[in-house]
């Protein structure tokens, strides 16, 4: 089954010692990749990229750790969506207004209603906001 990848899902597969609780959840999402497709908007890989450099300087994983990470990520099934920016001052906007989030995270809820596919979070807020606008989560 495709789904919207929330950043929060993929980053414990390179640290998942920051939420313990979540990795079983993030290794189902990863399991489902090897059959499917995951979609994200186009600010994903640079939340990634940010995570990534604060988790190297805080000694939580090295470099190296990042590079396989990275190289996992080129092989995944990842599809960027390419009209996020075109949504973000409308619909995007909106939904962060309505469900009081951040303009990052209502770009996956507004991906996730564009396109009809339920979302991979471990966003609570996020997760609450998907669920009232009638999205499916994950579980």
């Amino acid at each position: 089954m495709s789904y919207v990848l929330d950043a929060s899902v993929a980053l414990l597969w390179l640290a998942p010692g920051t939420n313990p609780a979540g990795v079983e959840y993030a290794n189902k999402a990863l399991e489902a990749l090897k059959t499917s497709q995951a979609s994200t908007p186009s600010l994903w890989s640079l939340e990634i990229a940010n995570v990534v450099a604060k988790l190297e300087a805080k000694g939580v994983v090295t470099e190296a750790d990042s590079q396989r990470f990275i190289a996992l990520l080129s092989r995944l099934d990842i599809v960027t969506d390419t009209a996020t920016a075109t949504h973000a001052l409308g619909d995007t906007l909106n939904l962060a207004r309505r469900y009081k989030l951040s303009a990052y995270d209502a770009s996956y809820l507004e991906l996730s209603l564009r396109t009809s596919l339920p979302l991979a979070t471990l966003d609570a807020n996020l997760a609450k906001a998907a669920a009232l606008a009638g999205v499916t989560v994950l579980n």
